[in-house]
């Protein structure tokens, strides 16, 4: 049985000229380390690719799924695909390099205390977690348009041929369930997923309106449903770690040097997902000296 963990990041938005140290100095704790990458690598194709190919070097396994970011479409990208087809993309550009993606069998990590598979699940938002108040997505919309507060994915993500992301969402969590009920339930799961698949992380929000851009209350029973024995998110910039109806959640980013310059990295840059460390949490610890 290997002698590895389980770690997990996400939100390394290595476009970030402030956040590539941060990225320079993710290490494994030995040669049998797997690493989940939650999402938000970064907007252009050739840098997510450059990333998860600098991480493929370092970690004996490497589990992708996307966030946000990565179906943005810019103006300084040499990739110009709607965001479906620009999935697609970055799922080949993955197998490649070998890192498991959402459109993958699930990788069975035997660390200490395994098995457990690990599932990279893409689920996306379909506007189900509204601000109290409003009846459907257009008054919450409208709600977040008043507000000030709307995600940069109303302007850069194109989910053509899909009316909208919310129809994107329903067939991507209609696909996930069906993977994961024919999933073995004796074999438990890791969630590996950008956003969070309960609503209750954004309760902490600062801009409420924020949340319909978070998740779908489609996955809410996920956790419930399924043998799961975690769950990895990020997307809120938020790292904690949380748990529900005894699961728990971990929220595993790095976030804008903005964000962490401000509050530290008290967790550690990388969370240790297995085995579970147990309270009080601990960081990652540093790799051994050359």
């Amino acid at each position: 049985m290997p002698d590895g963990r389980l770690l997990a990041v996400s939100d390394l938005h290595v476009g970030v000229a402030d956040n590539r140290g941060t990225l320079e100095a993710l290490h494994p704790t030995g040669p049998d380390d797997w690493l989940i990458v939650a999402g938000d690598v970064a907007e252009q194709v050739r840098d997510v690719e450059a990333t998860l190919r600098f991480l493929t070097g370092r970690f004996a396994q490497v589990i992708w799924t996307p966030g946000n970011h990565e179906l943005w479409s810019t103006a300084h990208d040499q990739v110009d695909l709607p965001a479906p087809a620009r999935y697609q993309l970055l799922v080949e550009r993955c197998r490649a390099l070998g890192v498991h993606t959402p459109e993958d069998p699930f990788p069975v990590w035997r660390g200490p205390g395994g098995p457990y598979a690990v599932a990279p699940v893409f689920t996306l938002y379909d506007y189900s977690w509204r601000v109290p108040g409003v009846a459907d997505k257009q008054q919450s919309l409208a709600r977040a348009h008043e507000n000030g507060v709307v995600c940069t994915d109303e302007y850069r993500i194109d989910p053509a041929p899909y009316a909208g992301v919310d129809d994107w969402c329903r067939e991507r969590v209609e696909a996930t369930e069906k993977a994961l009920a024919a999933h073995d339930p004796g074999l438990p799961l890791v969630l590996a997923s950008h956003w969070p698949l309960d609503r209750r992380p954004t309760d902490i929000l600062h801009y409420p309106d924020f949340a319909q851009w978070c998740g779908t209350d489609r996955t809410a029973d996920w956790h419930r449903r399924f043998n799961v024995a975690a769950v990895v998110y990020g997307h809120l910039h938020i790292p904690r770690t949380t748990w529900y109806e005894d699961v728990r959640f971990e929220e595993v980013s790095i976030g804008y040097p903005r964000e962490w310059r401000r509050r530290g990295h008290p967790r550690g840059l990388l969370r240790q997902i297995l085995p579970y460390p147990g309270p009080p949490e601990q960081p990652v610890p540093a790799p051994p000296a050359p």
